[in-house]
């Protein structure tokens, strides 16, 4: 198995109590991983939806990426909690959420791999679904599946269908996401994630993986809940979309046409206004980029009025409530 690899301050693994040494000994078929950086409050869901699964051949590793929160505290109560699972913690110093998830892969053994980010969760069939799969078809080394996406604000979720997976679609816009279970050797293979990469790294690594020879399946269903935020990583890539897509090619070279990898050296090079406006700009991989970057800032916008409006509602019914109640005689 590919060695941890080098960072700062990579304390040991904590393990919780396992129910006799000839379970504790047995590698588990799948291993899960979460990192967590300040997300302790979100940690119970997404470890609750992992001990859910109908699937129960698992191991789980949290990595507590530096945080600052109680999240060690969560995950060392969650191990407390579930004595007779497989869950362990390992903290570092923070790194990012590409060297956690490298670190967590590496202190463990299931022959597949599934990343789940510690705001996120997936639905109890997500392991027996997906792993189905692997197990019946050998040339398929990485399945995804649909995402529900949802928020703390008591919306109801909403179904995002994503295509069937096609080589080249992946090279032109991102059609997987991270939270998709794989063969151990994909990532022994490509190396790991991009440590360097602070958005973008699951593209990236899927980007490798087809470089390599790896093909994947879509599942359509719904298996994986992502949680839509205003803030954080997922602002963050949106705005930075063709930065990051021309760090992918810089990256992937072999993978794009000559045209596309020197619009991403000039991006790189710093010439980004005149690159936005080159009505040139290569089409394999940034297929209605620019549209693609507004509609995502449309949408979030339209997220963030819908959130305001439904408070707003919330607020007026408890007032109309309370106007309602009798009172006292």
């Amino acid at each position: 198995m590919t060695a941890a690899p080098s960072g700062p301050e990579r304390g040991p693994l904590e393990a919780g109590d396992l129910p006799g040494a000839a379970v504790a000994s047995r590698e588990p078929v799948v291993s899960v991983v979460i990192p967590c950086h300040d997300y302790g409050r979100y940690l119970p869901q997404a470890v609750g939806s992992v001990l859910a699964q109908t699937y129960p051949d698992w191991e789980l590793v949290v990595v507590d990426d530096g945080s600052t929160d109680d999240t060690a505290a969560v995950a060392r109560s969650l191990i407390a909690d579930h004595p007779g699972r497989r869950i362990r913690l390992l903290r570092q110093a923070n790194a990012g959420v590409s060297a956690a998830r490298n670190a967590g892969i590496a202190a463990t053994a299931g022959r597949y791999v599934l990343p789940l980010d510690a705001d996120d969760v997936i639905a109890p069939t997500m392991l027996e679904r997906t792993v189905a799969v692997l197990d019946r078809r050998p040339e398929i080394a990485i399945v995804s599946t649909d995402v529900s996406v949802f928020t703390d604000d008591g919306l109801p979720a909403q179904a995002l269908e994503l295509p069937a997976y096609d080589k080249d679609l992946l090279l032109r816009r991102l059609i997987m996401f991270y939270c998709s279970l794989y063969r151990r050797e994909v990532w022994q293979t490509v190396g790991g994630y991009a440590e360097d990469m602070r958005t973008g790294e699951d593209w990236d690594f899927w980007i490798a993986c087809a470089e390599r020879g790896f093909t994947a399946h879509h599942l359509h269903e719904a298996l994986f809940g992502a949680r839509n935020k205003d803030d954080g990583l997922h602002v963050e890539a949106a705005e930075n979309d063709l930065a990051v897509r021309a760090r992918i090619v810089a990256g992937h070279p072999g993978m794009f046409k000559p045209v596309t990898r020197a619009w991403a050296r000039a991006l790189l090079a710093q010439d980004e206004r005149g690159c936005l406006a080159d009505e040139r700009v290569p089409d394999d991989i940034l297929t209605r980029a620019a549209d693609m970057d507004q509609f995502l800032r449309v949408v979030m916008s339209l997220q963030r009025t819908a959130r305001l409006q439904h408070r707003h509602i919330q607020r007026l019914e408890r007032a109309l409530a309370e106007r309602e109640t009798p009172l006292p005689v």
